[in-house]
C-alpha cells in the first residue's frame, strides 16, 4: 500500500462539504469504533494540522507503528475517494454514463444482448441530452460490436451507413468546441497577462475576432460550442470598450444558457461566470436594479466545486462594493463588507485573497469618512508586490494617499507627499494633463488655513479639469476613483457620497 502524506489527508478531509462528511459516516457507521473512524474524527476537529495530536488520538499512550500507522492513512485516503465517488455519482450525469457503459461491458461479456440494446438506448438518450460526444461515440461503437456478435447481418446492411454518419457528425461537434475551446483560452491568456493594452497585444486580439468561427453563432455546432461563442464575443466587446453591446451580449448570453437547465447544472462554472459579467455590464451601464437581481441569482448558484464557492464569493462580493461604490451607497457598503468578513471566516485561509479587495475596501471606507480605516487599507494595497500588471494600481494608490491625508488635515506630512508623488510620477512617465492638474491644486489647497479659500481653489481646478482634453490613461485614472466627483465635493462643501448620488440621480 502506497504511503499517503498527512497533510494531504488532512487537506483532503477539510475540502469536504457537510454534505459529504455525512454521507462517508452514514456509509462506514458499522466501523464508527475503529482507527480510521478516530483518525477521521480527530482530523476533522482540527483547525491546524498538528501530526503529534493525531497520532494522541488515535493510539493514546500506545507506541506508534510508523508502517501500520502509514497504512492507516492510506486506507482512510482511498476509503474516502471511493466515498466521494459513490457520492458524486448520485447527481453527476457523467458517472451515471460511466456506470451504464460499464454495466452495457459486463451484460456483453454474458451474452445479454437484448439487455444490451436497452440499456444502450437509455445511455445514448441522456448522452445527446447532455451532449456528451465522446459517449455517443461509444454508444455507436457497442450498436456495431452487438450486431457483429450476434451476427445480425440485416442490422448492420440497413444501419452501417447511418451509425458512421452520426460518428462523423459527433467528431465535427468535438472538433468545433475543441476550436471555441482554443480561441476562448488564447482570449482569455491575453486579457489575464495585460498583453491586449500593447500594440501587437490589440492586433492580436483584433486578428482573433475576425475568425470565420466568430462571425456567427450559425457556425456553432452545439449548445456547448454557443456558450463558448458568446462568451468569447463577450470579452472582445469588453476589451473594444463597446460598453453596451457588453451588455446586451451578457444578457442574450444568460437567457440562452437558461434555456438548458439541465446542461447549466451540470457545469455551473460558466453559468457564475456570465453572471459575473452581466452584473459589471450592468453596472457600466448604470441598470442598477438589474444588477442588484443578477447579483441575487449570483448568490444563489449551488456551487459543485470549492473553486466554485470561491469565485461566487469573490464575483458577488466585487461586483456588490462596485455596486455601492457607484451608486455612492457606502454605509450600505460597509454593511455588505461586515457580512463579506464574516463570510470569509468560512472559507480556507490559505484559498482566500484579501488583496484583491484592499481597493474596494479602502474605498467603502473613504466614502463612510472613515479615514483611519481607509488609510490602512489603501498601506496594504501600496505594500504589494510591484509586477507589471500593478503597476497602474500603485501610481493610483499614490494619488489617492494624498487625498486621504488631506481629508484628516495632515498639512506637513501632505507637502512632504506631494512633492515625492510628482517627482515618482515625472521618473515614471506619467505626469499626464489630470495628474498635474490634480496636484498642483491640492498643494494650493493645503497651503491654505481657511475652507472658503480652499473652496475656490476646488472651483477653479474643476473648471480648468472639465475644459481639458483627457488623454485615454488620464481617462482611465478617472475610471478607477471617481476624483471629479472628490473635487466637486470639496468645492460645494457637501459629502463624497451625496455628490455620487447626485451624479447618477440618486439623491
Amino acid at each position: 500500500m502506497s504511503k499517503t502524506p498527512s497533510k494531504r489527508l488532512f487537506a483532503l478531509i477539510k475540502s469536504l462539504s457537510g454534505p459529504e462528511k455525512r454521507y462517508f459516516k452514514v456509509v462506514n457507521r458499522s466501523d464508527s469504533g475503529s482507527k480510521y473512524w478516530l483518525l477521521f474524527n480527530a482530523i476533522e476537529s482540527q483547525e491546524t494540522f498538528n501530526e503529534a495530536l493525531l497520532q494522541q488520538e488515535v493510539y493514546g499512550k500506545t507506541p506508534v507503528q510508523s508502517r501500520k500507522y502509514s497504512e492507516l492513512k492510506s486506507y482512510l485516503y482511498d476509503l474516502l475517494l471511493k466515498s466521494l465517488q459513490q457520492y458524486d455519482e448520485q447527481t453527476s450525469v457523467d458517472y451515471q454514463l460511466k456506470h451504464l457503459l460499464m454495466g452495457i461491458r459486463s451484460l456483453h461479456r454474458r451474452w445479454l444482448f437484448d439487455d444490451c440494446k436497452y440499456m444502450l438506448k437509455r445511455t445514448k438518450k441522456i448522452a445527446l441530452k447532455y451532449e456528451r460526444f465522446s459517449v455517443i461515440l461509444e454508444v455507436l461503437d457497442w450498436e456495431k460490436q452487438l450486431a457483429y456478435a450476434s451476427v445480425d447481418v440485416d442490422y448492420l446492411d440497413n444501419n452501417l451507413a447511418l451509425l458512421q454518419e452520426e460518428e462523423q457528425a459527433c467528431l465535427a461537434k468535438m472538433a468545433n468546441i475543441k476550436i471555441y475551446q482554443g480561441l476562448f483560452y488564447r482570449l482569455y491568456l491575453m486579457v489575464q497577462k495585460n498583453t491586449v493594452r500593447s500594440q501587437e497585444g490589440k492586433q492580436e486580439v483584433e486578428t482573433l475576432a475576425k475568425h470565420p468561427l466568430l462571425i456567427s453563432e450559425d457556425q456553432c455546432l452545439s449548445f456547448r460550442a454557443k456558450i463558448l461563442f458568446y462568451r468569447i464575443h463577450s470579452i472582445l466587446h469588453y476589451q473594444f470598450r463597446k460598453m453596451e453591446v457588453f451588455y446586451t451580449s451578457c444578457k442574450a448570453l444568460i437567457e440562452f444558457m437558461e434555456s438548458e437547465p439541465s446542461i447549466l447544472k451540470e457545469d455551473s462554472t460558466q453559468y457564475i461566470a456570465a453572471l459575473s459579467n452581466f452584473a459589471a455590464s450592468c453596472g457600466y451601464e448604470g441598470a442598477y436594479q438589474e444588477m442588484r437581481d443578477v447579483l441575487e441569482k449570483l448568490r444563489k448558484v449551488k456551487p459543485q466545486t470549492i473553486d466554485d464557492q470561491l469565485k461566487i464569493h469573490r464575483q458577488y462580493y466585487n461586483n456588490y462594493f462596485g455596486l455601492c461604490i457607484n451608486t455612492g451607497s457606502f454605509e450600505e457598503g460597509l454593511k455588505v463588507l461586515k457580512r463579506h468578513l464574516q463570510d470569509v471566516k468560512k472559507i480556507d485561509n490559505s484559498l482566500f485573497e484579501h488583496r484583491s479587495f484592499y481597493f474596494q475596501y479602502f474605498y467603502i471606507y473613504f466614502g463612510v469618512e472613515d479615514y483611519d480605516q481607509a488609510l490602512n487599507y489603501l498601506n496594504e494595497w501600496l505594500n504589494l508586490p510591484r509586477s507589471v500588471d500593478q503597476q497602474d494600481l500603485q501610481h493610483l494608490a499614490r494619488l489617492l494617499n494624498l487625498v486621504v491625508h488631506f481629508e484628516v488635515g495632515n498639512t506637513i506630512l501632505l507637502t512632504s507627499l506631494l512633492r515625492s508623488t510628482q517627482r515618482n510620477l515625472q521618473k515614471k512617465g506619467r505626469y499626464n494633463t489630470f495628474e498635474q492638474l490634480f496636484i498642483q491644486c491640492l498643494k494650493q489647497a493645503n497651503q491654505l488655513p481657511a475652507y472658503r479659500e480652499q473652496q475656490k481653489v476646488f472651483k477653479e481646478y474643476l473648471k480648468k479639469l472639465e475644459a481639458q482634453q483627457l488623454t485615454a490613461r488620464d481617462r482611465a485614472t478617472l475610471r478607477f476613483f471617481d476624483f471629479e466627483s472628490w473635487l466637486k465635493s470639496k468645492a460645494t462643501r457637501t459629502s463624497f457620497s451625496e455628490v455620487i448620488r447626485a451624479k447618477n440621480s440618486l439623491a
